[in-house]
């Protein structure tokens, strides 16, 4: 794809900045006076309809101005995130204040995860530590009723079992999740990024357990749903049942087990109930395993922000807990 010139990059990026703050489509009139953008209207016109066209902004209605698609998005944060402005840097001396007041773990985390949503109004999510798993050699799936009992081996011998809940009309799915597991070990790990469509919601439930073995709820510290649920985006109830089934019965799922940071926008999430959301996340480790440190919310978030937020709690975790 031809790379977008620096007027282009400009008109993007500041219409991302007047959607997050404002929540309203833009026009060419308003990012020139807003922005000051060294252009006339139909020059910064001319630029949004060509962006238009590349599938990075879209227009909600004929009449209305334009907003970010979710790939407008993704453009941005990969190549147009600003640095973030002064008040990650006070949330820094929070957390080094903070650091100096824990006692248990639990406490800690119940901590940082409320100053995360107060700090971002974003539902924020802090999962403990976990020892990090050898690699797999074996998986069998065998269902009981509506149970799921997994069985695991590893390359060390060590063999482990997780009994899981079976959601209604997977079980249909186990025997080919089954093979398609049993190829990816023989070519040495679990490519979820190959997964079939076809098993998305039996590779759903194999990856939450795996990526969470201990899946009690103590694992997971979850803050600020009610920021989430005032949002605009999250006011139709049939976008927004799956999220909350999630995470009412696996909150678990909502983060993924990764070693590096990662900004997932839309439908680039795994799992589908997260595909109406954006999911910000970056990792710790201490000597107990590697945990998460993630913020959900709308893809119309300030993502320096929530980015600077997520890495600079996982990083004064890691200097607590190593």
């Amino acid at each position: 794809m031809k790379p977008l010139s620096v007027r282009q990059e400009q008109v993007l990026q500041a219409t991302v900045h007047h959607y997050v703050d404002t929540i309203e489509p833009v026009g060419s009139r308003t990012l020139v006076q807003r922005f000051g953008i060294p252009a006339s209207s139909a020059t910064i016109r001319s630029a949004m309809g060509a962006l238009e066209r590349r599938g990075l902004l879209t227009q909600p209605h004929t009449s209305a101005g334009r907003v970010p698609s979710p790939l407008g998005y993704r453009h941005y944060v990969n190549a147009l995130l600003p640095e973030p402005g002064v008040a990650v840097q006070h949330l820094e001396r929070e957390l080094t204040g903070l650091s100096l007041r824990w006692a248990a773990l639990d406490d800690l985390l119940q901590q940082l995860a409320r100053r995360l949503t107060d700090f971002t109004g974003l539902m924020s999510l802090i999962t403990r530590p976990r020892p990090e798993r050898s690699q797999l050699e074996a998986i069998r799936l065998v269902q009981s009723c509506d149970r799921l009992l997994v069985m695991l081996v590893e390359e060390n011998g060590r063999a482990s079992h997780l009994n899981l809940r079976l959601p209604h009309g997977v079980d249909e799915e186990l025997p080919a999740m089954e093979r398609w597991a049993e190829r990816q070990l023989e070519e040495g790990r679990l490519n979820w990024d190959a997964l079939p469509p076809q098993l998305q919601r039996s590779g759903d439930v194999l990856r939450g357990a795996l990526d969470h073995p201990s899946s009690a709820s103590s694992a997971l510290v979850v803050h600020g749903l009610s920021r989430l649920l005032s949002e605009p985006e999250f006011q139709t109830k049939t976008d927004l049942l799956p999220l909350l089934e999630l995470i009412d019965e696996s909150p678990e799922n909502l983060v993924r087990h990764d070693e590096n940071a990662r900004v997932w926008i839309g439908d680039e999430h795994p799992h589908q109930a997260l595909q109406i959301c954006s999911v910000v996340q970056a990792p710790y480790r201490s000597n107990d395993g590697i945990g998460q440190v993630a913020l959900v919310g709308p893809m119309r978030m300030a993502y320096a922000t929530a980015r600077a937020a997520v890495q600079r709690v996982a990083r004064h975790l890691e200097l607590m807990l190593s």
